[in-house]
């Protein structure tokens, strides 16, 4: 949930109504053949001795300026409640996003040890209650903006983890990797991929009864700022229309931040009370949108929980790789998730049924699960002729055995009535 910051917006020219429809379509597709692939992996960091105990800021800030000296290939940040994020840079294949990812995250493993703490994946922490590490001005209107529909905000800001996956775009015109079927089908498999890899079924030390209560805390905010677009247009229009009418988290200027309720960027560009809003001041409202998937030029997957274990994020990796970027396998994952369309009763994700059930029962539920099952076979077909390695392959295939052949996610591994820190850790297994 991290986002960038430009300073000095009020001193730039002001950007119009139209003039801001036409930069947001525009920028939000670059579309062209399918090449280069992206994660973006985040993790909570508990101490290693006693994960129950908050690791304390001075702690945070001492084992973080290690980290930064590091010469990693990914840009390593800081959400707000001191969780860990790894960007990759784009690669030309997935094998390449992996092994770099992986090297840097030895590196960074390494460099915890050393201070006693560890990364954990979970897609919530099960124990501490959410604090905020970082606090900057950004972080705080953030907290007042979100805190108005509930606590879910400050939970998501302080205390989730995720896997996001980024993928081109896609090519213009129809065919399997065309954009607006690329979109089509990252919104109605995101609801399998949701289930297939929920892993937060606990919060403040108790099951909730969700298998993914990350993805269920995503629903309780704001619609107009967590949820998707309408799939009844055209990608890019839609796109369009839902920055526009987003409301505007804050409005920047030096000292505390103003935060306005219900005023829509589209508004703001009409408002005479407040300043006229500039091109970084649109930039950074997109950057303050949470949908599932969110287009940033390429197509960013942000509905997947943390997953256990060092390399528990290969496998949503691989999938979504293989299930987009290979033409057979992407006509297969289509076909999958096509009898999924009606339970999402024309409403966006992550708000509609399909969604909801997807959290609430994970891979519990029937036709999520046939339907992750085809995608699974799909990827591990199509992994080889991506030139994966042998090693991701099998990764896949142990999860597909493991939890999706089983009709299973990580969240069944998790005891309901106690929490086991080397479960949760992805130190032991729990069968």
């Amino acid at each position: 949930m991290s986002v960038s910051l430009q300073c000095g917006a009020e001193d730039l020219p002001a950007v119009t109504e139209h003039e801001a429809e036409e930069l947001v379509e525009g920028i939000c597709f670059k579309t062209g053949p399918p090449r280069t692939v992206g994660v973006e992996v985040e993790w909570l960091i508990h101490e290693t001795r006693a994960p129950q105990r908050p690791v304390v800021p001075k702690r945070l800030e001492a084992v973080y300026a290690v980290l930064r000296t590091l010469p990693l290939t990914s840009v390593l940040s800081v959400e707000p409640g001191g969780q860990l994020e790894l960007s990759s840079r784009p690669a030309p294949s997935l094998t390449r996003c992996v092994s770099e990812v992986a090297a840097d995250l030895r590196a960074v493993r390494a460099v915890l040890r050393e201070h006693g703490l560890t990364l954990v994946g979970m897609g919530l922490d099960p124990w501490r209650p959410p604090r905020r590490f970082l606090q900057e001005p950004r972080y705080d209107a953030m907290e007042v903006s979100l805190g108005r529909t509930g606590p879910a905000g400050r939970t998501l800001m302080c205390a989730s983890a995720s896997v996001q996956v980024c993928l081109d775009a896609g090519v213009e015109g129809p065919g399997v990797m065309g954009l607006a079927r690329r979109w089509w089908l990252a919104h109605h498999l995101g609801a399998v991929l949701v289930a297939a890899f929920a892993n937060s079924p606990v919060l403040a030390g108790r099951s909730t009864g969700w298998r993914s209560t990350r993805q269920l805390m995503w629903t309780e905010l704001d619609p107009g700022r967590a949820g998707g677009p309408s799939l009844a247009q055209e990608p890019r229009r839609a796109w369009v229309r839902r920055v526009l009418d987003a409301p505007v988290m804050c409005v920047r200027r030096e000292g505390a931040w103003d935060v306005p309720d219900g005023v829509s960027f589209r508004a703001w560009t009409r408002s005479h009370t407040m300043r006229p809003p500039t091109r970084a001041d649109l930039d950074y409202h997109v950057t303050t949108l949470f949908p599932p998937v969110r287009p940033r030029g390429h197509l960013e997957l942000r509905m997947i929980d943390a997953q256990p274990g060092d390399d528990g994020w290969i496998v949503p990796l691989a999938v979504v790789t293989a299930l987009f970027d290979d033409p057979g396998a992407a006509t297969i994952a289509h076909r999958a998730v096509r009898p999924l369309a009606g339970r999402a009763a024309g409403n966006p994700a992550p708000h509609n049924p399909l969604w909801t059930d997807a959290a609430r029962r994970g891979l519990a539920d029937p036709e999520l699960q046939r339907a992750a099952v085809m995608c699974f076979a799909a990827a591990l077909d199509a992994l080889p002729r991506l030139g994966a390695s042998a090693g991701i392959v099998a990764a896949v295939a142990a999860y597909a055995d493991r939890y999706v052949h089983r009709g299973r996610c990580p969240a069944d591994d998790v005891p309901e009535r106690r929490c086991d820190r080397e479960v949760f850790a992805g130190r032991r297994d729990p069968r």
